[in-house]
This record gives structure tokens, C-alpha cells and sequence, in this order.
């Protein structure tokens, strides 16, 4: 998924660009992305979508907008893309990953441009930035007053760019190519005179100076006709720049020996040039080189001699010798003059810079074949690594790439580091074990150019050494799979200049604290660069060839490269094995983790080398969530599933975490990747069992606990089974919306809980899992619950229990009598009385009566729905509950007013309401004032009517209660045509069409 402004307004994903509609919207859609992730207010939508005096339903068309909008982003699977559409009071928040905004994109190359040394790295980013423009910006929209001045500024951002890249251009010495770029600008925005005098002088450095003599001359005349103005002062100054003849500052730079080529070393005597031999090397007496020396010295005052040992530095070299020459000959009796035309006076020298040297020390392994995406975590990189002696710190879980990443960005800014750059593998998630520290500071010494007999002998010794070699060098040091900050810190350099980039799987937060480490999180790959990475080892005609099962692979190797990888290495090797055929094998969840291994580089072994450095009680609760039924969890599904309590899974779940084996979404939620949860099912296949007993317990004990506080009174919808383990700890619901929450927010957990426990014969646990979903139920009776309810029947009717199967059908009944199925809700409901009563289930009976005779009545037998409504009312009497009561009189006040008793209808409701406290059970209290407020209008008392009707459709606004505010208002449109009801009315029935 892709949000573009950069042209077209638009939402680009797998299956096409969704179908945003009229300009309005996509305006209101261009204003929350120029402020992603931050409220933006009804009044500052209104200005962007309006020019004059916005309408008097403005904020009726906005939340309409916001209404479609939200469909079509939730209707595209948004949410698996960390996208979110969510209201704030009087404001709207679009949540997303900034990776997925094509402005926020062009922002991140354009910083990343401007952290390049190379001018030819910068050109590459200027380009791909200026690649995501497709249009003027924000094209297809509205343009209000807002968004015309953020269409202005990204203009300007993207004409700045396109002179930034005529500049790196102009650097390369390649003026025809920066002219060629400017001049396309400079036609379509003739007056903007940067524009102008950029061309002037990239055609006039090429040659080209007639025509950047006409350039000037034309926009002269155009700027004094269209504005009466003479030129400014910057298209005063190219033009005297070519009447001068000026070669300006980088001249020059297409010859050979111009800025940008290999540096040449002084001429010797012999009249070899410096680049090859031994420059930088000790002279000997007859003038010749005795070979050359690291790249790297040690230290400013010590020079390495050719038999190792260290020579005499400025401080105790003897007066009468003679100064070394910055070029590394030296003058005097010994040698005579090389390279230089006169003598430098003795002085102390500086460190010597490295940047001169031929062949600086560099460790770093190749740079990674097949590197996909990341532009954000290389942003990020550089960011990271700006300031002063930064420790920039890449974490995230096996096989997610860090060490790709780090490489890749450590090759493509080689030329910030002209002192050299420095890699350890740390081994510290390893079979082998890390290496001693005094091994990676001795790798470090040697290749700075110490000798080997001169590298102290311990750790504290050879780590000040170190620093002090790096002291005033600009060098990059990679510390790869650290697994303890303590490992890292002895290895940090010394200098201001210096950068230090750690990899680890872990989050290493005592570096961060000890150090001001900059973490930089890496996730798994997004679905685009996955079928990338794939067609960067496979070649694209492959990929292309099958583009579903390409994506379908992705979606199998969950966007981890490391999987990516192995799987792209069984194709290459199999060239008539088809991407379709291996995405079928990997579906089996089986054996994907084997197809996912090869040779000795795998998902697996990765795995188990992360797992390996864990302690026992992270271990045990890594290896039950692997049995977790559902797609997350926090510490009281935790608990429940490694039968501990919530403080031991917290803390578990944080070492976890630490070591990227589970990944916190929010407070206190955490997921599994795939693969991890695969891996973690494989390590403990005989708890398997426990697990999802302990944890469909749970999922029974929180749902009762929430129905219990969003529908207080009530008796329990069942009696819990005789073998349930109560967890040891159960989630306290402080209040209805708590606990409605709760319930929408588990509602896909609390299916595939169910699922699970139907497949391993836990029927006695699914259909109550099911059931306990009534709130929700009754609260969104139209959100497709059916299938879910029909799954419980069947799970019922398993273990042929009556008193189940009676308590389910009443509840499937209910709903398809309100999805209009009324013919199958009777064939189900006729029964549910009759196995209530062969259960004793007295209460059970009542309900089963109650929404028997909804049907009937809907099916015009009234005298039979009023009857057995009525025994539905002295069942619930003679039982003393006053929930199963409440509900019975009022179905039974509806029935009365159909019939044509109003005065009935009026005491049953009456009766009703008096039999629970008013803030309680906000959807019953609404439907009774309804009745009741229709019972006074036929009696013919519209005033009292009309304001129960008016207090039934606010409680029910102010509630949520969408289906019952829709009742209400429609009853009040038949006695009044005030215009307010009909709004309210309009916009209720919208909301229940898209969320109902």
C-alpha cells in the first residue's frame, strides 16, 4: 500500500489504486496525509476543502467522506500495513508508517542526498527522489486555501531539487547533463530567475555560450514586459560570469587529474609518479623506498620502522635529524630532496591525515549482493550518524538483514570515512562462541599499523591504544552481532570524527543509556522489496512470469530476507521448479521451516542461536506461545498459555522482546513473526495441549468478566465446564466502553480460539467462546456473526448437549431474525424451548420463548408471540432475575404495541425500566423509551412522546447505539419534519450501513 501526493492524490495498492471518488475526498484525504499521524481538526478540513463560506452541513459531508474513506483503506487489509483512520474528539488522525508517503520518501532521499561526500551518490538519490513525482503535486484534489499553499511549498521542494541536482551534476564536470535538467524547469517557470542563471551557467561550462548569452537575454525582456523589473542580483551575476570569460569555481573538472580521480602522490626522482611504489614509505639512504606501510599509523608522534620496531617520534627524535616532509621523504644528508622544492623548517607534525594515502585500512566484508529497499533505515543510518562520535545502533530479530544494511551503508558512504573502516564479527549469537576482546583490539592495532610485538597484552591496554590511534581519524568501525553492551564498549573509538556502528538482535539498551547509542529498528522487508529481493537472485523474468506466487512467497517468508534468501537459492538451483509449486510447499505449515533451511544457512539455525542465549523461563514462555491460537497477545494470554501468572510473563515476554523473538505493537501487546512462532511450536510439541486449555480458559474467564461489566445483572450465559482451570489472574474491566473494547478488539483472537478448540475436540470450550460474544452481538447484531454462531451449534451438537445447543440456538435465532432469515430462525428457534426444558434449564427456556416470539409476531401470529412472551415473563419471574424480566417485557410492550394496546405496551415498558437502574444496559433502556414514546403518541400525547423519542435517539447517539438512535429518529420523522431529526436521522442510517 502506497500514498501518493506527489501528483495524482491517490492510494496505490496490489490490486490498483482504490477508488477514491470525488475530488472532495481525496482532498480531505491530501490534508490528513500532509499532517500523518497528527489530529487534524474539523475546521482545518473544512478550510481545505472549501475556498468561500462552507456549507451548513460541512461537518456532515466531512464525516461522510471519513466514513467512505475509512472502508476503502479497512476493505484493502489497511491494517496489515500499520494504517489507521481514527477520530479524535473534533479531530481525525491518519496513523501510517511515513515509508508509505511518497512525500515523506522524497524528504528522506533528499537528507540522505545531502549526507553523500560523493557527488555521483548524490546524483543517484536526487534522481530516485525526483522519480516519485508523477504531476503537480496533489493533482485531483480540491484545492483549498491549505492545501494550494502545501502544493506551493512541495513545488518549491521539488524545483530546489531539481537545482541540487544540476549542482551534483556540475561537480561531475558533466554541465551538458545539468543543463539538459535545468532547461525543462526553467521553460515551464520562465520568471524564476535561480532557474534561469543555473542554465546560463551549465550551458555556458559546457561550451555552450551563445546560447546562455540568449537564455539571458529572453528572460531580461520577459521580466521586464510581464513585471516591469529589471534582473536580480543572481541573473546579473552568471551573465557577467560569461562576459568576464570566468571559468568559475570547478573548472576543470572534466581533465584528468580534476577533482574526483584517484589523488596523485609528489614525482620522484626518477621521475616516476607517487601513485605506486612505495609512497608514504621510509627512504633509505640511497633514495630509494624499502616498501610500503599500513595506511594506517599508529599515532602522531611514532612511525613504524621496516624492521617493526617503532621510530623516534617529534618529541624524541634528536635535534639534529631532520624533519620528515608531509609526503613521507625525508631531506637531508641522507637522501637529498625528493618531491619537494624546498625544505619545511622543523616542527612537530600533526597527526597525519589518512585521507591521502593510497589504500586506507579497511576491514569491511563485500558489500551485500541483492540489497532491497531500506531507503528509510539508510535515512535513518545517516541521520544516526551525524553529531559526534555516534553509536548508531541497528537492532532487530534473526535473519532481518541488520548486517546487509549496516554493509550496504558503510560501502555507500566509504568517502566519509577516508581514514579507513574497521569490521569484527562479534560472533555473540554463535555455536563458536564470541572471540576474546583482545583478538578484535589486536585485528584493530595491526591493521592501524602497529607492530605486533608492540600490542599490549590486555584488554584495558589495548583498548586505550586504540583510542588514542583514533583520536583525531575519521573512521568507521562496524561491531557486527554484538550480543552484551559490555562487548561493545572496550571497541569504541576514540575520535569526535569517528563513527561506530553496532548490529545486534538485541535492543542493547545499556549502551543507549551508558553511551547515547542511536537505535535504528529494523522490521522485515515490505511486500514490493520482498518480490524484489526475490528477482535480484532468481532475474526478473522468472518473477515476472509468476507476479502471484511471487507475492504469495513474500507472504510465506513473512518479508524476512534471510528467508527470502534461502528460499531465492532452492529456485536458482532448480531452474524447472516454478514459484508456484515451492509456494505450495511452504504453505504446509509443517515443513515450511525445513524448506526454509539450507546447507548450514537457515531460518531454523538462526532461530536456535537467538533462542540458545535465553534463560530457562523465557525459553518455556517462547515455546507456549508457539501453541497460541491467535494472532497476539499480552501478559494474561501469556501467562495463561506457560501457566504462569502475568508479573513472571511481563518479565518474560521483555527478555523476549529484548531479543527481537517477539515484537511489542503497543502497551503491553505483543505478536510472533511467523516463522518465530512455527520455530517456538517445534520446541515444545507435547505442551501443546496444556497450553490451549490454559489459554481458551482464559479467553472464557476475561469474556465473562467483560460481559459481565458491559451488560451488568444478568445471569451468566452458561455454567462453566467441569474441568475449567480458572487462570490465576483475570483482567479487570473498569467500566462498559473498557469492556466493549475488549470484546471488538479480540473479536478475530476469540474465533480462531474457538476454531482451535474445535479442532482438538474441545467443544465444551468453543461454542462458550462463542457465546460469551453477545454483548457485541447484540451491540452490532448486523456485523456478519452467523458463521461464527453457527461453528458453536455445530461444536454444541458434538457432544449433544442440549442445554448448549438450546442456549446457542437462541442466540443464532435472535440474529437471523435480524439479518430478515426469518423462515430459518424459526426452524431453529421452535426447538430451542423444548431442549431447554429437557435441561432444566428454566432461565435458558424463558430466552428461547422470548425470541420464538419475535418471529412469530414478525409473521404476524400475535397471539401466539403475546403468549409466549408472557410465560417468558413469569419464567424469569418465578426464577427471580430481573435481567431475563427486563428483556421479556420488552419485547413483550412491542408485541402490545403492534397489537394495538398502547396503554399495555406503556405499563410493560414502564414495568421495565423500573427494574434496573438507568445507567445500566444502555441498548434495552433506548428500545423501552422508544416503545414507551410511541405508546404516548398513540395514545395521543405527541408533546411527551415526541421527548422520550428525542431522550431515546440522544442516549442512543451518545452510546454508539447506531441500530437503536436509527429507530427512534425514524419514529419521530413520522410525527415532525424538523430538519434537525432528519439530519440525525440521515447520518445515523450512514453509519450503521458502514459499520453495521
Amino acid at each position: 500500500m502506497e500514498f501518493r501526493l506527489l501528483g495524482t492524490v491517490s492510494v496505490d495498492t496490489f490490486t490498483g489504486p482504490l477508488p477514491l471518488g470525488p475530488a472532495k475526498r481525496r482532498s480531505l484525504l491530501a490534508a490528513l496525509l500532509l499532517s500523518a499521524n497528527t489530529p487534524v481538526s474539523i475546521s482545518r478540513l473544512t478550510d481545505s476543502l472549501w475556498d468561500d463560506t462552507p456549507p451548513l452541513h460541512a461537518r456532515s459531508v466531512i464525516q461522510g467522506h471519513v466514513s467512505r474513506l475509512r472502508a476503502l483503506l479497512v476493505g484493502a487489509d489497511a491494517e496489515a500495513y500499520g494504517v489507521e483512520l481514527v477520530t479524535l474528539g473534533d479531530a481525525y488522525v491518519l496513523r501510517l508508517p511515513e515509508t508509505l508517503l511518497d512525500s515523506q520518501r522524497f524528504e528522506e532521499l533528499l537528507t540522505l542526498a545531502r549526507g553523500q561526500r560523493s557527488p555521483a551518490d548524490a546524483v543517484l538519490m536526487l534522481k530516485e527522489a525526483l522519480s516519485l513525482w508523477q504531476g503537480p503535486a496533489l493533482s485531483g484534489a480540491f484545492a483549498g486555501r491549505p492545501l494550494q499553499a502545501a502544493a506551493h511549498s512541495l513545488e518549491e521542494s521539488r524545483l530546489a531539487t531539481v537545482e541540487q541536482l544540476a549542482r551534483a551534476y556540475a561537480d561531475l564536470g558533466e554541465h551538458n547533463r545539468a543543463a539538459a535538467v535545468l532547461r525543462a524547469e526553467a521553460v515551464a517557470h520562465p520568471m524564476r530567475e535561480s532557474l534561469a542563471a543555473a542554465l546560463m551557467t551549465a550551458l555556458y561550462r559546457a561550451g555552450r555560450q551563445s546560447e546562455a548569452l540568449d537564455w539571458f537575454h529572453r528572460t531580461r525582456r520577459l521580466l521586464a514586459d510581464e513585471l516591469g523589473i529589471d534582473p536580480g542580483h543572481e541573473l546579473a551575476d552568471a551573465y557577467a560570469l560569461i562576459l568576464r570569460g570566468d571559468p568559475g569555481p570547478d573548472a576543470g573538472r572534466n581533465a584528468p587529474d580534476g577533482p574526483g580521480t584517484a589523488a596523485r602522490g609528489p614525482v620522484r626522482a626518477d621521475g616516476s609518479g607517487g601513485d605506486g611504489g612505495s609512497r608514504g614509505g621510509p627512504v633509505g639512504p640511497a633514495g630509494s623506498g624499502t616498501g610500503p606501510v599500513p595506511a594506517a599509523r599508529p599515532a602522531a608522534d611514532r612511525r613504524t620502522g621496516p624492521d617493526g620496531d617503532t621510530a623516534a617520534g617529534p618529541d624524541d627524535r634528536p635535534a639534529d635529524r631532520p624533519a620528515e616532509q608531509p609526503g613521507g621523504r625525508s631531506s637531508g644528508a641522507g637522501g637529498g630532496t625528493v618531491g619537494a622544492p624546498s625544505l619545511a623548517p622543523p616542527r612537530p607534525l600533526p597527526v597525519p591525515s589518512l585521507a591521502g594515502e593510497p589504500h586506507p585500512t579497511d576491514l569491511l566484508p563485500r558489500a551485500p549482493r541483492g540489497f532491497q529497499g531500506r531507503a528509510a533505515e539508510l535515512a535513518a543510518l545517516t541521520r544516526a550518524a551525524a553529531g559526534e562520535a555516534p553509536v548508531c545502533l541497528v537492532t532487530g530479530p534473526a535473519g532481518v538483514g541488520k548486517t546487509a544494511l549496516a554493509l550496504q551503508w558503510a560501502h555507500r558512504n566509504q568517502a566519509a570515512f577516508p581514514d579507513g573502516r574497521l569490521f569484527a564479527d562479534l560472533r555473540g549469537f554463535s555455536d563458536t562462541g564470541e572471540p576474546a576482546l583482545i583478538e578484535v583490539l589486536r585485528e584493530f592495532l595491526l591493521a592501524l599499523g602497529v607492530a605486533p610485538r608492540r600490542v599490549p597484552e590486555s584488554v584495558a591496554a589495548a583498548a586505550a591504544l586504540f583510542r588514542s590511534l583514533t583520536d583525531r581519524r575519521r573512521l568507521l568501525v562496524v561491531l557486527d552481532n554484538a550480543r552484551h553492551s559490555a562487548t561493545v564498549r572496550p571497541l569504541l573509538p576514540g575520535g569526535t570524527d569517528c563513527v561506530t556502528l553496532v548490529t545486534s538482535r538485541h535492543r542493547l539498551e545499556g549502551l543507549i543509556a551508558s553511551d547515547a547509542a542511536r537505535p535504528v529498528p529494523l522490521d522485515v522487508l515490505e511486500p514490493p522489496d520482498s518480490t524484489a529481493l526475490l528477482a535480484g537472485v532468481l532475474g526478473e523474468d522468472r518473477v515476472l512470469a509468476e507476479p502471484v506466487a511471487a507475492r504469495r512467497l513474500a507472504e510465506l517468508c513473512g518479508g524476512l530476507p534471510l528467508a527470502l534468501r534461502v528460499t531465492a537459492a532452492r529456485l536458482a538451483g532448480r531452474p524447472t521448479w516454478t514459484l508456484a509449486g515451492l509456494a505450495d510447499e511452504l504453505a504446509d505449515e509443517r515443513s515450511r521451516l525445513t524448506f526454509l533451511d539450507v546447507d548450514d544457512t537457515g531460518v531454523s539455525t538462526a532461530l536456535r542461536l537467538t533462542v540458545q542465549q535465553l534463560p530457562q523461563d523465557a525459553v518455556h514462555q517462547l515455546a507456549r506461545l508457539g501453541h497460541h491460537p491467535g494472532s497476539h497477545f499480552d501478559p494474561y494470554t501469556a501467562a495463561a498459555l506457560a501457566g504462569t501468572d502475568p508479573v513472571v510473563a511481563t518479565a518474560a515476554l521483555e527478555r523476549l522482546a529484548a531479543a527481537h523473538l517477539v515484537t511489542e505493537t503497543g502497551p503491553g501487546r505483543w505478536i510472533l513473526h511467523d516463522l518465530v512462532r512455527l520455530y517456538a511450536r517445534g520446541m515444545d510439541p507435547e505442551g501443546g495441549p496444556d497450553a490451549l486449555i490454559g489459554v481458551l480458559d482464559h479467553y472464557i474467564a476475561t469474556a465473562l468478566a467483560a460481559a459481565d461489566t458491559a451488560e451488568p445483572g444478568g445471569e451468566p450465559c452458561f455454567v462453566l465446564p467441569e474441568d475449567y482451570h480458572r487462570p490465576v489472574a483475570v483482567r479487570d474491566f473498569v467500566d462498559r466502553p473498557t469492556a466493549m473494547h475488549w470484546l471488538a478488539a479480540e473479536r478475530d483472537d476469540l474465533a480462531l480460539a474457538a476454531v482451535a478448540a474445535r479442532t482438538a475436540g474441545f467443544h465444551d470450550r468453543a461454542w462458550r467462546i462463542i457465546l460469551l460474544q453477545w454483548p457485541q452481538v447484540v451491540w452490532r447484531v448486523r456485523d456478519s456473526w452467523s458463521p461464527l454462531l453457527e461453528l458453536a451449534l455445530d461444536s454444541a451438537r458434538a457432544r449433544d448437549d442440549a442445554y448448549a445447543e438450546s442456549r446457542v440456538l437462541n442466540l443464532l435465532g435472535w440474529v437471523l431474525t435480524e439479518e430478515g432469515r426469518t423462515a430459518e430462525a424459526v426452524a431453529l428457534l421452535e426447538r430451542s424451548p423444548v431442549l431447554a426444558r429437557q435441561a432444566g434449564d428454566r432461565l435458558g427456556e424463558a430466552t428461547a420463548l422470548i425470541n420464538l416470539a419475535v418471529v412469530q409476531a414478525e409473521q404476524g401470529e400475535l397471539d401466539t408471540a403475546l403468549e409466549d412472551c408472557g410465560r417468558a415473563v413469569e419464567l424469569a419471574r418465578e426464577e427471580q432475575d430481573a435481567h431475563t424480566e427486563m428483556l421479556a417485557l420488552q419485547h413483550l410492550a412491542r408485541m402490545q404495541l403492534t397489537a394495538q394496546r398502547p396503554h399495555e405496551a406503556l405499563e410493560s415498558a414502564r414495568t421495565a425500566l423500573d427494574l434496573g437502574p438507568e445507567h445500566e444496559e444502555i441498548a434495552r433502556r433506548v428500545l423501552l423509551l422508544t416503545t414507551s414514546g410511541e405508546a404516548r403518541l398513540s395514545l395521543g400525547e405527541e408533546g411527551e412522546g415526541i421527548r422520550l423519542l428525542d431522550l431515546a435517539a440522544e442516549e442512543a447517539e451518545n452510546s454508539g447505539y447506531d441500530e437503536g438512535a436509527v429507530r427512534a429518529l425514524q419514529a419521530l420523522l413520522r410525527v415532525t419534519a424538523e430538519p434537525d431529526y432528519l439530519k440525525r436521522y440521515e447520518q445515523a442510517v450512514r453509519r450503521l450501513t458502514e459499520y453495521g
